[in-house]
């Protein structure tokens, strides 16, 4: 009958390959996290509620407007009109109230919808002309479907376009599209620098998280001057 023979691994080899497998098993999710920071540091931010680059949904197939609406013509020779998603992300919830029918001509810069907040609103313009084919009214009761599927269900319109090609030349598209929203995310830091803090200067230490990232939603909660304002700056 064979012997029981007990060998003390710390007397062998044996240590020195359990330290290479905890090791390893230690390292395999580090190396994980480290090739995918835009991932984890995009995370961070929506948990704690910051507006960074990161966050902001910019799809490559789109006709974006410098009036922050978003154009894509489909199969049927319509081009949906919608909110882009910095938009949505410094209003935060509103309310939309179409001004226009389908059936109604309009022109490029003609406001066709109100976008409303607690009493403060904001115009916006057609990026396009064309005869108005529909409205999404699922958006009367719905509202938040804008916030949440922008590019979506949160369009606002439906155009037959006249002029797309002429008009659409000064859209932008693809990466030019993104790093047009970096550069506006970056101006409405010098805009909450100036107009917010012209205006209500104690608001700037709410809308300003520490380090300077701007909070999700910075709009909500200033009052219509600070509004009318960003109108202005942005959306002629």
């Amino acid at each position: 009958m064979d012997q029981f023979t007990y060998t003390n691994i710390f007397d062998t080899k044996g240590i020195e390959y359990l330290v290479v497998i905890v090791f390893l098993l230690l390292i395999i999710p580090f190396w994980r996290l480290l090739n995918k920071p835009l991932t984890i540091k995009a995370k961070a931010g929506e948990a704690l509620g910051a507006l960074t680059e990161n966050i902001l949904k910019i799809p490559m197939g789109l006709f974006y407007s410098k009036n922050h609406t978003w154009m894509q013509l489909e199969k049927s020779g319509f081009a949906k009109v919608g909110l882009d998603d910095l938009l949505m992300h410094i209003t935060g919830e509103v309310n939309v109230y179409n001004l226009k029918n389908a059936g109604d001509k309009v022109n490029t810069g003609d406001i066709i919808a109100q976008i409303e907040q607690n009493g403060k609103q904001l115009e916006i313009k057609s990026p396009i002309s064309g005869k108005i084919q529909s409205i999404n009214k699922s958006l009367n009761k719905n509202p938040e479907i804008m916030n949440e599927d922008p590019y979506g269900k949160g369009w606002i319109l439906k155009i037959k376009p006249e002029k797309w090609i002429a008009e659409t030349k000064s859209c932008l598209v693809a990466e030019d599209a993104l790093e047009w929203s970096k550069k506006e995310l970056v101006r409405f830091k010098d805009f909450v620098a100036t107009s917010v803090g012209k205006l209500t200067p104690d608001a700037t230490t709410t809308i300003l998280q520490e380090g300077g990232e701007l909070t999700d939603k910075p709009l909500t909660g200033l009052p219509k001057e600070v509004w009318a304002d960003f109108q202005d700056e942005f959306l002629t």
